[in-house]
């Protein structure tokens, strides 16, 4: 039901007239739910000692509609790398997803498709440097440009590019990979600063909708859950994407939740609310008074 109205509303939420990086940007990454149900286990403890379950659920969205086009759920403790197998993307479009999803064989299929991927390094990933790449961005903050041979000898290897940068801010030093020669290195710098929206949107989703709390304890009542905080947020935004009034979301979501059964017309409430209730309740009085009258 997700995917069907994904499907039916995707053209809807991206916006056609841009022609921007946004809608070729699609951001991969997970979030986890913790279950205090042995349903899902981890190797985590609560403060009780006992043993905790948890769902991880895999999210691919494309930036420019900022909700889920793919989704995947495991075991809080499974690998996050099996799911980057599962991510089929057109030709031209950029990936950007963490450190989590290091699989080798599969960003050589990206490049091999024309897909742009930028990641950042893990610390105990081995590469080889074959180039120093020109780098006109020393006073951003890039340190190097390299064009490196990413893995180790003898086992399934990656040509890409190591872009080394210090954050103004925290001084800290971030090494982002990719496989993309031609932009620049301040370009993928950005893109990475990009991911941060897939973020928002696991803590919209959790802030919002009864996601802490199961109904069920069995993995299926949990993963149908999910799926219904994933519809109600979908829905939510294809509302909040067709009335011209600006609302939060988080505003939005809480009316939705008061008025849920109310009867009235979702547009002309959220255009002006109080007008709306007004013209709803008087409507109701004026029928009760017309239906008293032919009782008498």
């Amino acid at each position: 039901m997700y995917y069907k109205l994904y499907q039916k509303y995707a053209g809807f939420l991206s916006d056609s007239r841009k022609k921007s990086i946004a809608s070729r940007l699609y951001i991969f990454d997970s979030t986890t739910i913790s279950l205090f149900q042995e349903i899902l286990r981890t190797s985590g403890q609560n403060p009780a000692g006992k043993r905790k379950g948890g769902i991880k659920v895999h999210t691919l969205i494309r930036s420019d509609q900022d909700i889920p086009c793919m989704i995947r759920y495991s075991a809080a403790a499974a690998n996050d790398s099996q799911f980057l197998k599962e991510v089929h993307l057109p030709k031209g479009s950029v990936l950007v997803f963490d450190r989590g999803y290091a699989d080798y064989i599969k960003l050589n299929s990206f490049s091999a498709s024309g897909v742009t991927w930028v990641t950042r390094r893990r610390s105990r990933s081995a590469y080889d440097v074959l180039e120093e790449l020109n780098n006109p961005h020393k006073e951003k903050g890039v340190i190097a440009d390299k064009r490196i041979r990413l893995g180790y000898r003898g086992s399934n290897r990656v040509l890409g590019r190591i872009v080394q940068f210090k954050s103004p801010e925290s001084g800290e030093v971030y090494e982002f990979l990719t496989n993309n020669m031609k932009m620049s290195a301040i370009t993928i710098t950005e893109l990475y600063r990009k991911r941060w929206q897939i973020e928002l949107l696991f803590k919209r989703m959790k802030q919002n909708y009864p996601i802490k709390y199961f109904l069920g304890d069995s993995e299926n009542a949990i993963k149908l859950q999910i799926w219904c905080a994933l519809i109600a947020d979908l829905i939510l935004k294809i509302i909040k994407k067709g009335i011209a009034a600006k609302w939060s979301f988080a505003n939005l979501a809480a009316m939705m939740r008061l008025h849920l059964m109310t009867y009235i017309d979702i547009r002309g409430f959220l255009k002006s609310p109080e007008k709306a209730l007004q013209s709803k309740f008087s409507n109701t009085q004026s029928a009760k008074s017309q239906q008293l009258l032919f009782i008498t």
